[in-house]
């Protein structure tokens, strides 16, 4: 019998919210910061001017990348001891407000600098990494093993749309400010959906009850109520076991600790590629020669790679039925291999469409990587781990934006492209942890212990 999902435990309209949300505030950042510095430059260059935003972008990523270490785990933890809308709800009170002081730095003339403090505020709050992990969790708990890594993908499918819309309308609605205060409908936009995103998830989200995991082995020699003695680094990635297990059990767990490592690495791996190329340096290389975009096309561009996640969400569903994770995992990574190869040759505005074409299954990695490590873990760690997983990745992401955007300044003058070319080889080494988990899989699969 198939279980139908209660309808207060559905996030998608949280993520959609939230999502549709975000990608106004984005177009409207980039083009506040773009005007902002085209005004002080003067006759400065272009390259000049590229500059200067990458530089911006730089201090702006590493301190919203960076300040939600200090809060992050400590807010996921709660969520699970205590209630998980809190990595949920936190940060998006956070976003609220920070956007809330934004429209007056817009409206008011506030210098540039003043959006540091307010990454700052959404780092302290959870910021993205908290907001996605307790998304996650959500998610997981209210979804079956097998039916797993499509209830992710869905996720990032609701997550994908939400995006594409916006990113559609961004440029629209920046071009409906007339007055030389542009981006406050966009600022005021988005504090609207961030309002409804706090509401429906204090008052309306219900958290589904934690789901037995078929996965974690029973003790059947454990006398009802004796404390496990297992470490908690072995419970959190494996599943409670007491010390009297035989050998083989023992194998079957570190083997199980090594391939949620591998996992991780791949993962880590892969958010290096994506993060340094297209975060912060595609949107910069569309501002300038040859392509040099206004707010419309920029807007359409970010819609097209939003599109993304409905290509990926299709693949996942179609192969899903046929295929393994981690073939799943290893097509999106070179569906976007292929793709960021074809954007470091752009010239041409059709030429960029047909790369973001390629990278059609870009999106199916991170979630089938999420779903695979569910299900070696409790869910009652859903939270700790995902956040885990999440804080690597924002690590890894400010990191690479950073290095990556000294790179496009220090290769802007003789290849621009330099740095996709990068991300594709490390997109492709991404791939090599992928698949030794396939070849434990398949081997551990082989083998089929006889019965006592």
């Amino acid at each position: 019998m198939v279980s139908v999902i209660p309808v207060r435990t559905w996030v998608e309209p949280v993520v959609a919210g939230a999502q549709l949300a975000s990608s106004l505030y984005d177009t409207g950042l980039l083009m506040v910061v773009k005007n902002y510095y085209n005004s002080s430059a003067g006759r400065a260059g272009e390259d000049e001017q590229q500059k200067a935003i990458s530089n911006f972008y730089i201090i702006y990523n590493l301190v919203l990348g960076l300040s939600p270490l200090l809060s992050a785990y400590f807010l996921s933890r709660l969520g699970d001891e205590k209630n998980r809308k809190i990595p949920i709800c936190v940060p998006l009170c956070g976003y609220l407000l920070s956007r809330l002081i934004v429209l007056f730095v817009i409206l008011l003339g506030w210098p540039i600098e003043v959006l540091y403090g307010l990454a700052a505020l959404n780092g302290l709050t959870g910021g993205f990494t908290t907001y996605w992990a307790g998304i996650m969790a959500v998610a997981a708990l209210g979804s079956s093993e097998s039916r797993r890594s499509l209830r992710l993908i869905i996720i990032e499918l609701i997550y994908g749309v939400a995006g594409f819309i916006g990113s559609l309308a961004s440029g629209h609605i920046f071009k409906l400010d007339l007055t030389s205060r542009q981006g406050s409908t966009l600022i005021s936009c988005s504090i609207a959906l961030y309002v409804f995103c706090v509401l429906y998830s204090l008052f309306v989200l219900k958290v589904p009850p934690i789901r037995q995991q078929s996965h974690v082995n029973k003790e059947p020699n454990r006398v009802e109520g004796e404390p496990n003695k297992a470490d908690e680094g072995t419970r959190l990635l494996a599943g409670a076991r007491t010390e009297g297990n035989s050998g083989v059990e023992v194998t079957l767990t570190a083997s199980k600790v090594i391939l949620v490592l591998l996992l991780f690495t791949s993962a880590v791996l892969y958010e290096m590629a994506v993060a340094g190329a297209v975060v912060d340096v595609l949107q910069l290389f569309v501002l300038k020669e040859p392509l040099k975009w206004d707010a419309v096309t920029t807007g359409y561009g970010n819609a097209s790679g939003y599109a993304i996640f409905i290509t990926s969400f299709l693949g996942v569903y179609a192969f899903s039925r046929y295929l393994r994770d981690t073939t799943m995992i290893m097509i999106g990574m070179l569906s976007f291999s292929a793709g960021i190869l074809i954007m470091a040759f752009v010239r041409w505005t059709y030429l960029y469409f047909v790369a973001r074409f390629v990278m059609l299954f870009t999106l199916i990695p991170l979630p089938t990587i999420r779903s695979t490590i569910s299900k070696r873990v409790q869910g009652s760690s859903y939270g700790k781990v995902f956040v885990m997983l999440q804080l690597a990745l924002t690590i890894t992401g400010v990191i690479t934006s950073a290095v990556y955007n000294k790179i496009y300044q220090a290769t802007l003058d003789w290849f621009a492209g330099f740095c996709f070319i990068l991300s594709c080889i490390i997109s492709t080494l991404s791939m090599v942890p992928i698949g030794i988990v396939a070849y434990k899989e398949s081997a551990q699969q082989s083998y089929s212990p006889i019965s006592p």
